[in-house]
């Protein structure tokens, strides 16, 4: 291990407060500067506060229909403010929580706005003044922000990015959701939960873009049954206020439409944050498309600068920013470490859930690969009909020749918890008949990862197969 070294890390998210923790632990001296809250986008206006307000949807849904169980829930009806303060709690928990880890390692923390002025020093706005700092290393963990299509800037409160939509003063009546990937259908499906009425914009052909088709296929499924309208191959125009609400201008395959709503919601894409961080002082400029190009040690082309999460690159996911971080932590104090992930899981909150890992099928016969699947179905799975969840399945996508496993997707109940298992799987180079074989408890959900396994070989034994 090297000597104890100097290290600032800029941005306190998934990515950089990991990060400065490991580096804590390693012996460092760090600092680290955050210029709005401790935790970050995720924590803050992300993951957590949407999964919180998510789980209320369902919890409603469920409710709703519990009646074909016998029970019956009468006068069920949402106070917004007392939901809104209840995510809120659980967003002041887990951020006072990093505080305290921070602190408890010994980290310091400088709250302002950082702007490199060399590849060893900081200038930090703060409150009370311009502040000076030194470092050995620096690590940049700046996040993304939301992006605004043309037309469409957020004002939070006709057109809301996702920081506008999990911090509701009421529930839309008629919510327009521009983007079909997975913040706008994980929004757009509470809101369905919680009482509005949601039409969805795609431009592309489909939902969830760039995912297994055979779970999107389910997902879009589950939208129409809802009464969720997605509108595909779709593009938001722009949009007016009018007597009874708003009007969004659409052009679609049917010509140019108006949708009336009385929300707009635009969740198009989020893009990197380097404004105003001074890169170009330091050395370092961004690539075409806006990120920190790094090596396998999270290094930029400025060896003591580090890059992680969101900046460094895709998949923007919290998950993979908290792996870079430790990656980051490791070189600069002395291990030998490096990114070498072979998989990085993907989950998507919608109803039903939906989560994947590794390639997918499409990616298989791009990249020319001789493969086999296999699938099983919730419907034939006893602990999903006891929770009243049988939508969907899970595919087993393996090599032909070794069996190894190359992509598992998944679309049904808690799938999102499942993926884990089929993580670990491809991360050990598991394969197929590994699962298979592995004795899974019944009756619970895994076990249609177990059988999804054995039909690859046509021996899955709840469901028939066709010789």
């Amino acid at each position: 291990m090297n000597s104890k070294r100097k290290v600032i890390v800029i941005g306190a998210g998934p990515a950089g407060y990991v990060c400065a923790i490991r580096l804590a632990q390693l012996g460092q001296e760090v600092t680290v500067v955050e210029r709005d809250k401790l935790g970050g986008t995720c924590l803050n206006i992300g993951c957590v506060p949407s999964k919180a307000l998510i789980a209320a949807g369902t919890l409603m849904e469920k409710v709703g229909r519990a009646s074909i169980m016998g029970i019956t829930c009468s006068d069920l009806a949402l106070d917004v403010s007392k939901l809104v303060a209840w995510k809120s709690g659980i967003v002041d928990r887990l951020t006072g929580g990093i505080g305290t880890l921070l602190k408890n390692h010994g980290v310091t923390v400088v709250m302002g706005e950082a702007r490199l002025t060399s590849s060893t020093s900081v200038c930090v706005q703060t409150e009370s003044g311009e502040q000076t700092l030194k470092a050995d290393d620096i690590v940049i963990a700046t996040g993304s922000v939301p992006t605004a299509i043309p037309g469409f800037d957020f004002d939070e409160d006709a057109v809301w990015s996702s920081t506008g939509a999990l911090a509701p003063e009421r529930i839309p009546e008629h919510l327009v959701v521009i983007g079909g990937g997975y913040i706008g259908l994980e929004l757009g499906i509470m809101y369905h939960h919680l009482g509005s009425k949601v039409t969805v914009l795609e431009a592309t052909k489909g939902a969830l873009p760039g995912q297994e088709r055979d779970c999107t296929k389910v997902i879009e499924r589950s939208l129409k049954k809802r009464k969720i309208k997605l509108m595909t191959e779709t593009f938001a125009k722009g949009w007016e206020r009018t007597a009874d609400g708003l009007s969004v201008k659409v052009e679609g395959k049917t010509g140019t439409s108006t949708v009336e709503c009385d929300q707009i919601l635009s969740t198009v894409g989020r893009r990197p944050y380097s404004e105003g961080l001074g890169l170009e002082s330091a050395g370092l400029s961004v690539n075409k498309q806006g990120f920190l190009d790094t090596d396998r040690q999270m290094r930029t082309a400025v060896t003591n600068v580090y890059a992680i999460g969101d900046i460094a690159g895709q998949p923007m996911l919290a998950h993979k920013g908290s792996k870079e971080g430790v990656v980051a932590a490791a070189v600069i104090a002395g291990q030998p470490e490096e990114y070498d992930a072979k998989c990085v899981p993907a989950v998507v909150f919608t109803a039903p859930e939906m989560a994947s890992v590794g390639l997918t099928e499409e990616q298989c016969k791009e990249q020319g690969l001789d493969y086999v699947t296999g699938s099983f179905p919730f419907a034939a799975s006893g602990r999903a009909m006891t929770l009243m969840e049988t939508e969907g399945l899970v595919k087993v996508i393996a090599d032909a020749k070794t069996d190894e496993l190359l992509g598992v997707h998944m679309v049904g109940p808690e799938v999102t918890e499942l993926i884990a298992e089929a993580t670990l799987a491809l991360e050990m180079g598991s394969t197929a008949e590994d699962i298979a074989r592995t004795i899974h408890a019944h009756p619970t959900l895994p076990e249609a990862f177990m059988e999804a396994a054995e039909a690859v070989h046509g021996m899955a034994v709840h469901i028939y197969q066709r010789p």
